[in-house]
């Protein structure tokens, strides 16, 4: 069943738009769980794509420089830090010390180490005390390991503290509200099913810009036109992959059939579930959401709110018909109003 707030149920969208014997949808699966903002996409994207440099500003957000997807930016490595969920939260002592408010058993029971290293408040140094309490020595924590950090010790190891990085994109929808309201024709859907815009038909008129429910497309401060990703459609053209997609190092973003790329993305979510990471779960990918489903969709470790992305988009044009109905029966009983009037008044 089509989603309540989409415009109609699901759809392959190029031949929808007229293409005869179109080939199978492309699009992007962007697993989160492996990113490590190294931002190369962008920088790919950036020289492929000849858009122009922007995202030099520290914006006291992380190492995230560029901030949001823009006419400059069609790619953006988002960088969130935050304290582990809380069902992943440790507890802050593993016993109930029952030792005065500031005492040894106390720092023991609390730094979770069976030597007694503490001190009393005030104690003098080279005290006695002090130095039988301290006498044990360093405690030992281990060599280093090998693998990455957290990767030995598995999920529940891992400190309280992480990052979550996250490739945005433009989802190039199958439902696409900026092709809807464009007058020109400058957004048009290809034959792999993406969305693109003709810089040389945008007229600035910005219409594009409120529809989208993602907040994706923007336009250049310089020009006035739209601009955004293209899903790099020069290169799907001869067979390449896109930029963005060839140069990430650990194959976050994957670049594929539609199909084949959600069947990948359902089997590493099960995966993620079944090595502890419950909260793992994929945005955009099913084809009866708001939107019939995206074109780039993600999996995400938190809400997708946490990410800066919108819960449960829609399409903004879902209203379009039921708008123009109720327009054209209001000027229809303004007509027929003025009409009455008229007559009533010639007799």
């Amino acid at each position: 069943m089509p989603h309540a707030n989409a415009l109609y149920g699901p759809l392959d969208p190029a031949p929808d738009a007229g293409y005869e014997n179109p080939p199978p949808r492309m699009g992007f699966f962007t697993d989160t769980s492996v990113c490590i903002g190294c931002k190369a996409c962008e920088v790919a994207c950036k020289e492929w794509n000849g858009v122009p440099e922007s995202g030099l500003d520290l914006l006291g957000m992380s190492y995230d420089n560029t901030g949001a997807l823009t006419a400059n930016s069609w790619r953006h490595v988002a960088f969130v830090e935050q304290p582990r969920s809380a069902g992943w939260a440790t507890p802050a002592f593993e016993g109930d010390p029952d030792g005065p408010a500031i005492s040894p058993v106390t720092a023991a029971v609390g730094a979770r180490t069976s030597t007694d290293t503490g001190t009393d408040p005030g104690l003098d140094t080279g005290s006695p005390a002090a130095a039988a309490r301290m006498s044990g020595g360093p405690e030992f924590l281990g060599m280093p390991g090998a693998q990455p950090p957290g990767r030995g010790s598995g999920a529940e190891g891992r400190t309280d503290f992480r990052w979550l990085m996250m490739s945005d994109v433009c989802k190039h929808c199958t439902h696409a509200a900026c092709l809807d309201v464009c007058p020109t024709g400058s957004l048009f859907r290809t034959e792999f099913g993406t969305v693109v815009v003709q810089e040389d038909i945008c007229n600035g008129c910005g219409y594009c810009i409120s529809a989208c429910p993602y907040g994706v497309i923007d336009q250049r401060k310089d020009d006035g036109r739209a601009w955004k990703c293209t899903l790099c459609y020069d290169r799907l053209g001869v067979g390449m992959t896109p930029a963005c997609a060839q140069a990430c190092p650990t194959e976050s973003i994957q670049y594929g059939e539609l199909d084949e790329l959600r069947e990948r993305a359902a089997a590493r979510v099960a995966k993620l579930h079944e090595r502890g990471v419950p909260e793992a779960r994929l945005y955009g990918h099913d084809p009866n959401d708001g939107v019939g489903g995206d074109g780039a969709f993600f999996l995400l470790l938190d809400e997708p709110e946490v990410y800066g992305l919108p819960p449960d988009p829609i399409v903004t044009t879902r209203d379009l018909p039921a708008m123009w109905k109720r327009a054209g029966l209001a000027a229809m009983t303004m007509a027929v109003a003025t009409a009455v009037a008229f007559l009533g008044r010639r007799r």
